[in-house]
């Protein structure tokens, strides 16, 4: 239904003098358009995004200053953090959502696309804004992607105003987004399409909306505190001045932590559609899947002060944290045993999209166990601020955020292109990509539980080894993204034709299911043989 719609909107535009070129892209309110503009921008970011984590682990290859200042190399790790987090993983969600959403509950397009329009457009603008700052006098941020008062107030250069307002704008355009997606989903429901028939996807992505807006404006209050602190003489964060250091930790963590999950839940919806079409049955405990992404919501309010076991709270403040973070891993391991469950005596077929998949929920497993040492308090005093943490939010966030967001492009690209992609060019940017990714930050726990500590452009001599073999991983993993590039770009250029089971699996399949096979996303039933 979407699809026609869609298309039919587009055909009226052609007879109507519609722009074309370069103004059809600025102008477009076509929800398709205006998502592959999000994942080509998001594409761009994580490449950018990348190369400073180069720089990053290029001075880290071995021990001493070798290529860059300390004081660029803060930069570097500032930058990398917020355009990973702010113009890679967000925005490539944002893309997938407003592709997706509006076909999965079959609506003609997002209900609000003048607003979609412009929520995207002003983001270019915003990650102008924070590259730029890199080339004033005195350098960019400096201060880490957490900004931590009073280095980024007492401490910082002048590029913290343009820092400042970059995180801004990325805000508003957050909040219109995720306003759009909620209006989306209430309004433009189709017929019969009740929430508890919804696809996992588009849950995921309500529950996402309703976290991006309680958010946001927390973070706005947080950096406009800091902008006031350094040009205006307050004192919030100045002890000084009769303000908290410490309180700057609350506020931001308390936008921080939920932040983490809406980088994560969409990854969950992304993977609970995937599954199941490679299993060949209905994803196992569809409700409990659900209240799981709604329980998991809730809670990333309650453990903000995980990230601030040092900072002296008092004990019961401590346990309570330590113990509501560990009440989290209830809701995420059930999400985990539902996938596995969905595999469970299905008929598997391994192609690209489901091997990202089980890359997913294995990897990601493994960045959920660590999150849980970190959530034990004494221990957690060991762990903090050490390389220990980098590996944690590196497998949540890599393996985790970006092989989903890898695993739905290839799954719905035959889907948005027409066309199917190389197969075989896939699967090597797939294979590359999981060892490289293991070899760069899996030995990241043990220098972390030896006490390397994060953030520093140089180390003691004893983890030189480990180092130089974590930086090889990073350039192999940095190097093999350019064969997703690859992919897509012959995908969209042509290639088979994709049919209308693009996904129906391998020839000649013995369905070993007893019930009928059911319908999978976009599809029509694929014959039982």
């Amino acid at each position: 239904m979407s699809t026609t719609n869609s298309n039919a909107d587009n055909h009226a535009e052609e007879h109507h003098g519609a722009p074309s070129g370069i103004m059809r892209w600025l102008l477009t309110t076509n929800h398709k358009d205006i998502g592959s503009l999000y994942l080509l921008f998001s594409l761009l970011m994580f490449f950018i995004g990348g190369a400073m984590a180069m720089v990053i682990r290029a001075e880290l290859f071995q021990p001493g200053l070798q290529i860059v200042e300390p004081d660029f190399f803060n930069q570097m790790t500032t930058v990398h953090g917020l355009i990973m987090v702010f113009g890679a993983v967000m925005p490539a969600f944002v893309g997938l959502a407003n592709w997706m959403v509006p076909m999965m509950i079959g609506a003609p397009d997002m209900a609000l696309p003048r607003m979609n329009n412009w929520s995207f457009w002003i983001l270019p603008f915003a990650f102008l804004i924070l590259l730029m700052s890199l080339f004033m006098e005195g350098g960019g941020p400096n201060f880490g992607w957490t900004f931590y008062a009073p280095l980024s107030t007492t401490y910082s250069n002048d590029s913290t105003a343009l820092f400042v307002f970059s995180v801004h704008i990325m805000g508003i355009s957050s909040i219109m987004g995720a306003i759009n997606v909620i209006v989306t989903i209430f309004n433009l429901r189709a017929p019969g399409m009740t929430f508890m028939k919804m696809p996992l996807f588009v849950w995921t992505w309500l529950i996402t909306a309703f976290l991006l807006i309680a958010v946001m404006p927390v973070l706005a209050g947080a950096v406009t505190m800091v902008l006031t602190d350094k040009y205006f003489a307050t004192s919030f964060f100045d002890a000084a001045g009769g303000g908290d250091p410490v309180m700057f930790q609350h506020i931001f963590w308390f936008f921080g932590h939920p932040e983490v999950y809406i980088m994560i839940l969409p990854a969950f919806g992304i993977i609970s559609q995937i599954v199941p079409t490679f299993s060949r049955k209905k994803l196992f405990g569809y409700s409990s899947m659900v209240y799981a992404t709604a329980s998991i919501a809730l809670l990333s309010f309650l453990v903000w002060a995980h990230h601030m076991f040092t900072t002296g709270m008092p004990l019961a403040g401590e346990l309570f944290f330590m113990y509501c973070t560990m009440l989290i891993s209830v809701p995420t391991g059930v999400k985990i045993f539902n996938w596995v469950a969905t595999m469970w005596r299905g008929s598997l077929t391994f192609e690209v999209p489901m091997m990202f998949s089980i890359a997913f929920i294995v990897l990601f497993t493994i960045g959920g166990f660590s999150g849980l040492m970190l959530a034990i308090t004494p221990a957690d005093f060991q762990y903090h601020d050490t390389y220990f943490v980098v590996a944690h939010f590196h497998y949540v966030l890599v393996t985790g955020a970006i092989f989903s967001i890898m695993a739905g492009a290839y799954y719905w690209l035959p889907k948005w292109t027409g066309n199917m992609f190389d197969e075989k060019l896939a699967k090597t940017h797939f294979w590359l990509s999981l060892v490289s990714v293991n070899v760069l930050f899996f030995p990241m726990h043990f220098v972390g539980l030896a006490g390397m500590p994060r953030r520093i452009p140089d180390y003691a001599l004893q983890f030189a080894d480990f180092n130089a073999v974590i930086s090889i991983g990073g350039f192999a993993f940095g190097l093999s993204q350019l064969l997703f590039v690859a992919v897509v770009y012959k995908c969209i250029k042509g290639g088979e034709k994709a049919t209308a089971q693009v996904w129906e699996g391998a020839e000649g399949l013995e369905w070993e299911v007893p019930s009928p096979a059911p319908y999978h996303t976009f599809e029509t039933p694929p014959t039982i043989k």
